[in-house]
């Protein structure tokens, strides 16, 4: 706490909350889930069809922890069947287009980090 009793955030502090806000945004399927609601909003299936590999279970769960952490927006219609759509908070936008920086970033630079990986993958086997 700082000198006017306001919770003072620390992720390299081991029970500091921001841990697990940051486990959910940069996990592999939070971070995919954030960049894909980056384009716009989508109903489930359709993110589910974005994020390739992602099971309907495992999905469902980063939906939940993102909205609960408040990077993401459901909207559900009573409508029958119900109608349900995922957007990003002012919160998710933000963190979002820094993980699409991420990931270009990433993209952009994969020749360097496979020849990366094959140095090091070479000079292991000769050890």
């Amino acid at each position: 706490m700082d000198e006017h009793g306001r919770i003072l955030f620390d992720v390299f502090a081991r029970d500091c909350p921001s841990r697990h806000a940051m486990e959910h945004v940069t996990g592999r399927w939070g971070l995919l889930a954030l960049v894909a609601l980056h384009d716009g909003p989508a109903r489930f299936n359709a993110l589910r069809r974005r994020v390739q590999g992602i099971s309907e279970k495992m999905l469902s769960q980063t939906l939940q922890a993102l909205e609960r952490d408040g990077f993401v927006h459901r909207d559900a219609q009573p409508t029958i069947p119900p109608r349900v759509e995922y957007s990003l908070t002012r919160l998710g936008k933000e963190t979002a287009r820094k993980l699409a920086d991420l990931i270009e970033t990433l993209e952009g630079r994969m020749p360097m980090i496979v020849a990366a990986q094959r140095a090091y993958d070479e000079a292991k086997a000769r050890v």
